[in-house]
């Protein structure tokens, strides 16, 4: 088996680099349960300047982020629209359910993308038999849908909507720092379209562990609750903190590199005649599926493997691969000679 891996299972297996572990060291750390770990503080304080909202809380994970957003911003009984490949309705163990007693009603739009025309018979009338319509969920970048920048346009129309009804806009951002380095829109303009924030620094941005809940200070107070309640509140987590810090400081601009080594992997893959790209390469994501019963996506894994590359199969016929900080120049020269070769071997 080979030596070194090409890792392409996910933006979420980044090591930190030398210079990462040492901002690490010298954080400066307290009790951040208490309030009092400096660096957790700043980190908080920047993010909620950088998009123009009150505060922010650090937690763990994306899905205890999206969990707290949710569930701080609703009350039990209460529906929450979102789209039905989401993150938050596939992937997060039924958090907002079994957590926060919340009813999801998922709609199937256009790769991640929200059907409009739909919203307007989604939410609930007042009615004593049914849930109170109460949040709309968005993602962006879309990952099941192949890393897939949600148009501003139709972010707009969305929230435009949701305040003419009166709800609450949530944005699972975990990748957003994708979607603003590949549009050049900033962080800011996109919160205004949204009244929480869910982002991410253990993916593209290469730091160890954590996210960010970023919305008015009554949320973010209701959320450090939730935090607290589900084993979330940290102590010297500062020391996390500094690799987050350090992360937006270097990691942002850079992602356009993810991106590049992204759209030439996808390249490779419509070429074959093999395989299918399932979306357009947008970011640092690529789906692609079997273009014949003849091939076998477990058989295409194990091969890939043998060869040096790790992937993930993405449910029946599909595979992703995710470009990220660990992925060099040279591993990319190893890729455009070993990737080629192991699709030409599979049958037609």
């Amino acid at each position: 088996m080979p030596t070194e891996w090409i890792d392409l299972r996910s933006d979420t297996v980044t090591r930190p680099s030398p210079e990462m572990r040492e901002a690490i060291s010298r954080a400066e750390v307290g009790d951040d349960v208490l309030g009092d770990d400096p660096t957790v503080r700043r980190l908080e304080e920047r993010v909620a300047a950088m998009f123009g909202k009150e505060a922010a809380v650090y937690v763990p994970s994306g899905t205890m982020s999206n969990t707290l957003a949710l569930i701080s911003q609703t009350r039990p009984g209460n529906e929450v629209i979102l789209d039905r490949n989401s993150h938050i309705f596939n992937y997060e163990a039924g958090a907002a359910s079994a957590i926060g007693g919340l009813q999801l009603y998922p709609l199937d739009g256009p790769g991640g993308l929200l059907p409009l025309p739909q919203l307007h018979s989604t939410v609930r009338p007042v009615n004593v038999h049914h849930p109170q319509t109460a949040l709309i969920a968005v993602e962006n970048t879309h990952n099941r849908a192949g890393g897939r920048i949600y148009p501003f346009e139709e972010l707009e129309a969305v929230s435009d909507f949701a305040r003419e009804c009166g709800l609450r806009v949530h944005m699972d951002g975990a990748r957003l720092a994708n979607a603003s380095v590949a549009t050049g829109i900033p962080f800011q303009k996109y919160a205004s379209l949204a009244d929480s924030i869910t982002f991410c620094f253990s993916k593209g941005l290469g730091a160890p562990v954590g996210s960010i809940l970023i919305a008015d200070a009554d949320t973010i107070t209701n959320a450090r609750f939730w935090r607290k309640r589900l084993g979330g509140g940290m102590r010297q987590v500062g020391l996390l903190a500094a690799a987050c810090l350090y992360a937006l400081d270097h990691n942002v601009d850079r992602l356009v590199e993810d991106h590049t080594k992204a759209a030439r992997i996808g390249e490779i893959i419509a070429s074959s005649g093999k395989l299918t790209l399932t979306f357009e390469v947008e970011t640092n994501i690529i789906i692609f599926e079997t273009a014949s019963d003849a091939i076998d996506i477990d058989t295409l894994k194990q091969s890939l493997e043998k060869s040096g590359i790790l992937a993930l199969t993405f449910g029946g016929r599909f595979m992703r691969m995710v470009t990220h900080l660990d992925i060099t120049d040279e591993d990319m020269g190893r890729l455009e000679s070993i990737l080629p070769s192991v699709l030409s071997s599979l049958p037609s």
